[in-house]
């Protein structure tokens, strides 16, 4: 049996502590909503290993590298472990990622918000393997994201067995 949390450790991965809102804002929503078998993930973003917000921010690529938001995406995936593993106490309780919907902060006509988020993708089918990370996907660009974010991801799990409502 996987345990999820060793694979973390062996991979040399960090999951961070909860955001703290910046100065000026406010999280007034759940980073992980449990409903039955489903997991819904808030948007997260890229956290250091201290839980701060670490970007980098603005744009890709006129004020961040390709390479830059790609590891941005990957930060972002730990991120959300480190949520999951706060709101289901063991990781290997996740069955599948369902849906991943990542964004990037794009300049206009910015065609590689797909390699970008691969960051993401790319991290949890190291940690959970194949069968259970395997997701469908979307991955778009847009004008701007909260805190000036490059990256923001969300995403829908499924879970073993039914789970009461938190």
């Amino acid at each position: 049996m996987v345990h999820i949390e060793a694979k973390i450790a062996e991979l040399g991965f960090v999951l961070p502590p909860e955001p703290e809102p910046p100065p000026g804002f406010q999280f007034s929503f759940d980073w992980v909503r449990l409903h039955g078998d489903r997991v819904y993930v808030s948007g997260h973003g890229p956290q250091a290993d201290d839980g701060s917000l670490c970007g980098p921010f603005g744009p890709v690529p006129s004020r961040v590298s390709v390479d830059h938001a790609t590891d941005a995406a990957r930060l972002t995936a730990l991120s959300m472990l480190g949520s999951l593993q706060r709101a289901l106490g063991d990781l290997d309780r996740i069955a599948a990622w369902l849906m991943v919907r990542g964004y990037v902060n794009a300049d206009n006509d910015f065609p590689q918000s797909t390699v970008v988020i691969n960051g993401f993708s790319d991290c949890i089918l190291s940690v959970f393997g194949a069968r259970v990370g395997a997701h469908a996907r979307t991955a778009v660009g847009v004008t701007g994201l909260p805190m000036d974010n490059c990256v923001i991801v969300s995403a829908e799990l499924a879970l073993e067995g039914p789970q009461p409502l938190r």
